[in-house]
């Protein structure tokens, strides 16, 4: 195998590729678009839903009707909560609570045992339909309300004992936050990018892994390809080395778009606690995300030749694909916990060590050591996928795309059997 063969050739697997719909969709114009807009969508729709629900009146029921009129007073101040006048019976209130048509019901009760002598105290007791979002919501409004009433009740009682606000409070609780802007912005951006960028490399090397044989396949221009010149040593590299390529490219794209659009989604949905953080990529987090994401793309590229190498047709290799494609997710999915960090073991285990590397380049912990092992680790299993894709492809019938079975039929019967049948 010569590196010239090998040159030729990926360059002309990208030529081609460019040439395919499919492939410059995925592996360059959704890492640009699709993310940033599916991301904006998502907040979007989250802000209307929050912004629905705190739109609404909450529906209350006061009972005994007429009582306690300074708390009558509190719990309507502002327009988000209404009581009910002709609601008289706690049992008719409860079923109205059950069928939608009231959101909670507030009854005041007897004081007992010790506050039972002070005046003006008393107890209380707040029902709503935890199903129910409007009921859920309404709990809160009430709670916020009986809370600030029983502020108010406390400094009233104060004064007349003659109490010093100072005095009776005992206790003031001052928060700080420590975090500057720029760390809560890179916190939030280690929770977010690792698990799309994952997801975008995995994208990029899809299709052009499955264009790459089971279209070529399709097309008659496979067995056109092995009648040249070149080996097929170079054949299976140039093709691999052009997946990987299209997967590093759809990730750094995909970097570069979520860098650039996370600052303002993230204010039309956090409003003025937007302030709060500020969205800037490190630089010093360039270096390992870059070779974070080609690690990445060399190992999904040569998971995905392996199942591909087996498709006929286009439809074939995406079935084929898939399963693979779901399984890269997993790992990270399971990393998406805040307060996880690289360890040694996590760094043993493919795709969840480079997540957790990705995230804490980010936020500027980044242990040397773990980030090395992690690293050589993925290269180890970039080596394993590739050796097994070799062992696959010295079968002729594989080769040439006559094989009527499939990986796990191959790998039982002749990689563990042996074979005679090998080029």
């Amino acid at each position: 195998m010569s590196l010239r063969e090998v040159e030729v050739l990926y360059l002309r697997e990208l030529r081609s590729a460019l040439r395919e719909r499919s492939v410059v969709v995925f592996s360059l114009l959704v890492p640009i678009f699709l993310y940033p807009a599916l991301l904006w969508l998502v907040f979007t729709g989250i802000g209307l839903v929050m912004g629905t629900n705190e739109s609404f009146v909450s529906r209350l029921a006061l009972l005994p009707p007429g009582s306690q009129p300074d708390l009558f007073q509190q719990l309507e101040a502002g327009d988000e909560v209404e009581v009910e006048p002709d609601v008289v019976e706690a049992e008719d209130a409860l079923a109205r609570i059950r069928d939608g048509r009231l959101d909670a019901l507030l009854e005041r009760l007897p004081p007992e045992g010790a506050i039972a002598s002070r005046e003006g105290s008393f107890s209380a007791r707040l029902s709503f339909d935890g199903a129910k979002d409007r009921s859920t919501i309404a709990k809160r409004r009430v709670a916020s309300r009986l809370d600030r009433y029983r502020d108010q009740w406390l400094h009233r009682r104060a004064r007349r004992l003659g109490i010093s606000e100072t005095e009776w409070r005992q206790v003031e609780v001052e928060t700080h936050d420590e975090a500057s802007k720029r760390q809560l912005g890179a916190f939030l951006m280690g929770l977010m990018l690792p698990i799309l960028t994952i997801a975008m490399v995995a994208m990029g090397c899809f299709y052009p892994a499955i264009e790459t044989t089971a279209g070529e396949r399709e097309r008659g221009t496979w067995e056109t390809l092995l009648t040249t010149g070149a080996s097929r040593g170079a054949i299976v590299t140039a093709k691999y080395l052009h997946v990987a390529t299209l997967g590093t490219v759809a990730g750094l794209l995909n970097l570069t778009a979520m860098t650039l659009s996370m600052g303002p989604v993230l204010k039309g949905l956090l409003g003025n606690r937007a302030e709060l953080a500020e969205f800037s990529f490190p630089l010093r987090a360039v270096p390992v995300m870059v070779l974070g994401t080609l690690m990445l793309a060399l190992f999904v590229a040569a998971g995905m030749m392996v199942f591909a190498v087996f498709a006929r047709t286009f439809k074939e290799g995406q079935s084929l694909i898939t399963p693979f494609y779901l399984v890269v997710l997993l790992p990270a999915l399971f990393t998406q916990a805040p307060d996880l960090r690289l360890s040694f073991g996590l760094a043993l285990f493919p795709i969840a060590n480079l997540a957790m590397v990705f995230r804490e380049a980010l936020t500027g912990h980044l242990d040397l050591p773990l980030v090395a092992l992690s690293l050589l680790v993925e290269a180890a299993t970039v080596a394993l996928l590739l050796w097994l894709a070799l062992a696959i492809l010295r079968f002729e019938d594989v080769m040439v795309g006559s094989y009527q079975g499939g990986p796990m039929r191959l790998f039982r019967e002749r990689l563990l059997g042996g074979s005679r049948r090998r080029t």
